[in-house]
Parts: structure tokens; C-alpha cells; sequence
């Protein structure tokens, strides 16, 4: 039985519009916006946008969720919370790739979470494509600290490897959800409660909301309608038909795109042991969908189902 492309063309989207995440972040933050605000904006203005479109088209079924479903939301939105408030700090402290490198170690999370918690029995092919995205994280992260000119590389891998653990718990409890809700009723629940955690938890850490140039709202709006809305919406579409360790293994594109735009804006040249992690983590992508492609495709409703 065969697959439809359409899953992976959406997936290869999604991590496309994902990979200028942190180019348009470094931008906020020299508009001085600091980076809890920029988190909170970012889940703000996404809730706020999907509002009216979810309550119109999926209304019926968010007033129907189970409590169950509803706490599983709530906890995959604080997981999504957390993950963006460390990840997005770790950006003013480290250089781009070795963030988005480290933040994307999410497979070796994910895999292990799989395996212990859920008994999900991982094939050869994607354990090989874990390693070999693990071994290219590790030449990308080495480099940088043999070159890096960043204020505190340690401190900024640190904070993304916290971003990497926490996305996987939202990761590892959306495909879970998937099974039952829409694509849409899904993401606005936990959108809307990852924007409420990270909005009380600005005002309780004093940090600003507003009073920044106009301009850092425009790239902010940028940054909740493309890498948010766009791009971790298609993530959770991918989720109703490929597993959370394949999806989670294919974001590792994402250190790729986001190493050549900031080559491309801001002049971080790349290392020999860089370019030999972007390939090893090209290779690990490679290898993990050789394995999804031989998974029997899961009976997950479709996104989107019964909304016409």
C-alpha cells in the first residue's frame, strides 16, 4: 500500500518557512523586543489570528472536547511554551546554526520518550538516522565553540537543548491528539495556551510588551503568520499520517536553511565540521524516511474531516 506525497510535501514545506524563525528573531531582538516578549507576541498574535476562523469552522467540535483531550491540549501548549522561551533566548547568546542545530536534537528525545513510555518499537533505519543526525548536531555544535565569536555559546546551547526537550513532549502528545481532532481544533488549543503561559509569564518576569519601533511588530506579525501559523501548522497536519520520531527527525532540515540565511544575512560563514554535520543530518533525514515509508499507514483521521 502507498503512501500519498502529500504528508511529506506538506512536512518539507513546514520546514521551509520554519528556517527563517531565526532570522527574523535575530531582527526583533535588535529592536531591542527581549525574547520572553518575543515569544509571547508570537503565540499571541497566532492564537488571536486562528480565533475567528476556528470558531467558525470547528466550533462544535472544541465545545465537544472530551476533558481528557482538553488537558492533553493544555500540556502540549505549556510543553510548546516552553520550548519557544528557551530556544528563542538561546538565539542572543549563541550563533544561529549551532541554536537551531542543538534545539532540533528533538529525534533523540523523541525516539527514547517512544520507545520507554509508549513501547513504540523504532526500526533499524530510523535508529541509523537518528545517530546520524545526533553525530552531525555534535560536528555543527563542536565548531561553533571552536570558533564561535557568540556572548555565551554555553549558555545558548544549553537553553536549546531545553528547547529540544520540551518540543518533544508537544510533539510526542500532539500525535496522540492527531488521532482525534482536526488539524485546526488541535492547533488552536494548544497555540492559545502557549500564548497564555508565555504572556503571564512576561508580565510576571516584568519584561516589556509593548513601547518597541513599529517595525519589530511587523516582524513579528511575520513571525506568528509564517514560521508559527504556516509552518508548525503543516508540522501538525504531517502528524495525522507520520510518526512523531520521522517528523521530528525531518525538522533537522531546519539547521540546513536557517545556516544558509543567516550566511546569506548576517555573514556567518560555515566551518569544514559544520558543512560535514549539515550532511550528516541531510543523511539522517534520508535514512528515517526510508524506514516511514515501510510503516503501514496509522487509520488517523484526516485533517480537516467533517468541516467541508
Amino acid at each position: 500500500m502507498h503512501r500519498s506525497p502529500w504528508p511529506y510535501i506538506v512536512l518539507f514545506t513546514g520546514v521551509l518557512i520554519v528556517s527563517t524563525a531565526s532570522i527574523l528573531i535575530r531582527y526583533v531582538q535588535a529592536a531591542g523586543v527581549p525574547s520572553l516578549s518575543i515569544a509571547a507576541w508570537r503565540l499571541a498574535l497566532a492564537a488571536l489570528l486562528l480565533t475567528p476562523l476556528a470558531w467558525f469552522r470547528v466550533g462544535a467540535e472544541l465545545r465537544a472536547l472530551r476533558r481528557r483531550d482538553l488537558l492533553l491540549g493544555v500540556a502540549s501548549g505549556a510543553f510548546l511554551a516552553l520550548h519557544f522561551a528557551s530556544w528563542i533566548s538561546s538565539l542572543a547568546y549563541t550563533s544561529v546554526a549551532s541554536s537551531v542545530a542543538l534545539v532540533t536534537t528533538n529525534p533523540l528525545w523523541v525516539g527514547l520518550a517512544s520507545l520507554l513510555f509508549f513501547r513504540e518499537r523504532l526500526g533499524w533505519r530510523t535508529l541509523l538516522g537518528i545517530a546520524a543526525t545526533f553525530l552531525g548536531t555534535l560536528f555543527i555544535g563542536l565548531s561553533d565553540q571552536m570558533s564561535s565569536s557568540a556572548p555565551d555559546p554555553a549558555l545558548g546551547n544549553t537553553l536549546a537543548l531545553v528547547g529540544a526537550i520540551t518540543v518533544s513532549g508537544y510533539l510526542l502528545i500532539g500525535r496522540d491528539l492527531r488521532r482525534r481532532l482536526s488539524v485546526l481544533a488541535y492547533i488552536y488549543v494548544v497555540y492559545s495556551t502557549a500564548a497564555v503561559v508565555l504572556v503571564l509569564w512576561a508580565l510576571v518576569a516584568r519584561q516589556p510588551l509593548f513601547g518597541f519601533p513599529p517595525y519589530a511588530y511587523l516582524l513579528l506579525l511575520g513571525l506568528a503568520i509564517g514560521p508559527q501559523l504556516l509552518g508548525h501548522t503543516a508540522f501538525n497536519y504531517a502528524l495525522s499520517a507520520l510518526s512523531a520520531t520521522f517528523i521530528a527527525v525531518a525538522i533537522l532540515g531546519e539547521p540546513v536553511g536557517s545556516a544558509l540565511l543567516a550566511f546569506v544575512v548576517f555573514g556567518e560563514r560555515f566551518a569544514p565540521l559544520q558543512l560535514a554535520g549539515f550532511v550528516l543530518l541531510l543523511a539522517g533525514i534520508v535514512i528515517a524516511s526510508q524506514e516511514e515509508a515501510r510503516r503501514a499507514a496509522p487509520a488517523i483521521r484526516p485533517a480537516g474531516s467533517g468541516q467541508g
